[in-house]
């Protein structure tokens, strides 16, 4: 009997005291945007694959939490991605991308946000020409829908706003037809007012504006 109420104890022990992969949570912010509609009728995305849509940026913001025992809180990495297929089909060659670091990380920060981002981006980032050092910034603006975000990271500048069903319907069959590029987001998509890239290291910059091609919500990793 003793030994039963002991082994009932050590359970209920482990129940209550938090795991060490919990406490090693990370969460934050996230936002991307495509040079295509994500929010789109079938026939219009069909009509656009492997002709638009292969550029993108995305950037992640640490609100709390650690990464291989490194602490980012506070801290945002951004990535820049070429690809040679519209962004969510099936690639005939690698994508290739530029990772931004926020400036403020010291080198072990510097290199957990990296590996942050290519395990959020899995095969689109496997491929990474250059690593740079800039201002990250990545913030909400308020808006009814909570989709308004703006991104400046070095070279690289996201706006998006809120999609409106009487401004933005164009078939009237829209849908979040591409979902998001990175792994493990919880997001809505948005409207794109601006998204621009003119940094260097991919031999193509953009300027796209006006477009349903946004994605905006939050993102956790244990």
């Amino acid at each position: 009997f003793m030994l039963r109420q002991l082994a009932l104890a050590a359970v209920v022990l482990a129940l209550t005291i938090p795991t060490k992969a919990a406490e090693l949570s990370l969460h934050g912010h996230y936002v991307e945007a495509r040079n295509c509609d994500v929010w789109t009728g079938p026939c219009f995305a069909n009509a656009d694959f492997n002709l638009i849509g292969k550029n993108a940026v995305m950037a992640w913001r640490v609100d709390q939490g650690q990464y291989n025992n490194v602490d980012l809180q506070g801290l945002s990495v951004a990535a820049v991605i070429v690809a040679h297929n519209t962004l969510g089909l099936d690639q005939t060659r690698p994508a290739q991308a530029v990772l931004i670091v926020d400036q403020r990380a010291n080198a072990a920060q510097r290199e957990a946000l990296v590996r942050l981002a290519k395990q959020q981006g899995g095969k689109l980032l496997a491929n990474v020409v250059s690593v740079q050092s800039a201002k990250v910034d990545l913030h909400a603006c308020e808006c009814k829908k909570d989709a308004c975000y703006e991104l400046t990271a070095g070279a690289a500048r996201i706006k998006t706003r809120c999609l409106d069903a009487d401004h933005d319907k164009v078939c009237g069959n829209e849908t979040a037809f591409h979902p998001p590029l990175a792994q493990g987001v919880t997001a809505n998509p948005a409207g794109v007012v601006e998204h621009v890239y003119r940094g260097t290291g991919l031999g193509q910059t953009w300027s796209d504006f006006e477009r349903r091609g946004a994605y905006v919500g939050t993102f956790e990793v244990r």
